[in-house]
């Protein structure tokens, strides 16, 4: 699990170091600062004076987290030594955890998004989902990389998640195995319309290989004739500028702006497209989990005349940079802000789609619990959700306000008989099993897709 809502963009630069202070480096600083006589004034009190002694790594490390937080920013934050390395790390070809990227919204640590293919994603974890508790332990008054420290951890191990959900009453209990998370950000495939070949990439991070891969993706498409492209960013958290401004280098036509990003001084730097005219339509796919560097390439495509099709994206409008101290800790400091190329800062807004489209209600629906039995006369958000999933498996329960009547019993009893199941009508953990592998087939399976759908048919007029 990666750190924020958007790894940093951008390369380190420039270094600070910390050492403990004395006498002299209290004059020293003084002398050149005279505001910082007083973190060291009280340094010093705090060794000297305090009944419970502190190690005087943890007394600076605490001291720059509070400097850190005192931006109310929750895409800055301090590292020490093993942060820095598990956060490179999640920058590599693999890292272990959940597989998934965290921000802190409203002080709760919020899923951005899981990664495609992670344990998470298969758990049934979403976007905007809150984790408030790991393991039993809580993460209120945590800081990110805290958080996520609780939250990864060795291959194979469980990480027991409390959930809220928004539009749930109660929260969810969801159980994630830890796994290595290869970060395979680019995959190709080609769709059929009207005796058309389309090409379809979808990228879900923007890492430091991501725009080599889509290059050479993008190249094997060209060569079987395609007639245009459809780009996925959907559930793509985001990543690092310079491989969005590759990739926007391909796509963006007649030397098009990509974005600009707009510096504390006012002072702005605009990155433009090398490419000449376009070679056939586009259109882009965002929803909910597009963050950052996604929603630069989707505003800048957008901003050249392709359509954004499916829905609001996620509205990270900040940059961050990251700078290494002298012990190999590091700040992450949002630096700057980026603007779409006709200057909109879509930060808390997020890109609006030209052609909004909901997915199925099912697509949202969260893994029934396997440590207790839904039956007859329940009432709860677990046979809600039970409900939620029975329509998307085509079995109507008659009902989706979590009351398990005749009618849901008599639905549960229909898909345990199809599927060749003692006939109990009860959701024991042999069919939550069941009915959630189900609707994992009826999820991936494109028909079912009605964003991508969408995109089919508008990319298909376009190419007429």
């Amino acid at each position: 699990m990666t750190l924020a809502a958007a790894k940093f963009f951008g390369q380190a630069s420039g270094t600070r170091g910390s050492m403990p202070p004395g006498d002299d480096a209290q004059q020293q600083v003084s002398s050149q600062n005279p505001d910082m006589a007083k973190i060291y004034e009280a340094y010093q009190l705090i060794e000297n004076t305090a009944l419970e002694k502190q190690d005087k790594t943890k007394l600076i490390d605490g001291a720059i987290e509070g400097m850190v937080k005192t931006l109310d920013d929750p895409f800055s934050d301090y590292m020490n030594q093993k942060e820095t390395k598990d956060f490179n790390s999640s920058l590599q070809s693999t890292f272990e955890g959940i597989g998934a990227e965290v921000t802190l919204k409203n002080e709760k640590v919020t899923i951005v998004s899981p990664f495609k293919g992670s344990p998470a994603e298969k758990a049934g974890l979403r976007p905007e989902d809150q984790v408030l508790k790991v393991n039993g332990k809580s993460l209120q008054g945590l800081s990110l990389s805290d958080a996520v420290m609780h939250i990864r951890g060795p291959k194979g191990t469980k990480a027991e998640l409390e959930i809220m959900r928004p539009g749930l009453s109660d929260p969810l209990h969801v159980t994630v195995i830890r796994d290595d998370i290869p970060v395979e950000t680019v995959y190709s495939e080609t769709v059929e319309r009207n005796g058309k070949k389309y090409g379809k990439l979808e990228i879900t991070q923007f890492s430091q290989d991501t725009a080599k891969h889509f290059t050479t993706e993008l190249n094997k498409l060209e060569k079987q004739g395609i007639s245009g492209l459809i780009v996925d960013v959907r559930g793509n958290p985001g990543g690092l500028l310079d491989s969005v401004v590759e990739i926007g280098n391909l796509l963006i036509p007649n030397k098009g702006v990509i974005l600009q990003v707009q510096y504390s001084d006012g002072k702005k730097e605009v990155f433009r497209s090398e490419k000449g005219e376009a070679k056939y339509p586009i259109v882009v796919l965002t929803d909910k989990g597009s963050a950052s560097a996604s929603e630069i390439l989707a505003g800048a495509l957008q901003g050249s005349g392709y359509k954004v099709i499916g829905t609001q994206s996620f509205g990270k409008g900040t940059v961050q940079n990251t700078m290494p101290l002298e012990d190999d800790s590091q700040l992450k400091i949002t630096v700057a802000k980026w603007l779409t190329p006709d200057g909109t800062w879509i930060h808390k807004k997020g890109i609006a789609p030209d052609v909004k489209i909901e997915q199925p209600d099912y697509f949202r629906a969260a893994p029934l619990p396997d440590k207790v039995e839904l039956k007859r006369d329940m009432n709860g958000s677990d046979v809600k959700n039970l409900q939620l999933i029975l329509n998307g498996l085509g079995q109507s329960p008659g009902r989706l306000d979590g009351y398990f009547d005749n009618r849901t019993e008599m639905a549960v009893k229909t898909f345990q008989s199809l599927h060749q199941m003692p006939v109990t009508g009860k959701v024991d953990k042999e069919t939550a099993g069941a009915m959630q592998e189900e609707l994992i087939k009826r999820i991936q399976d494109p028909k079912n897709d009605l964003q991508l759908q969408a995109a089919i048919e508008v990319i298909s007029k376009e190419a007429n």
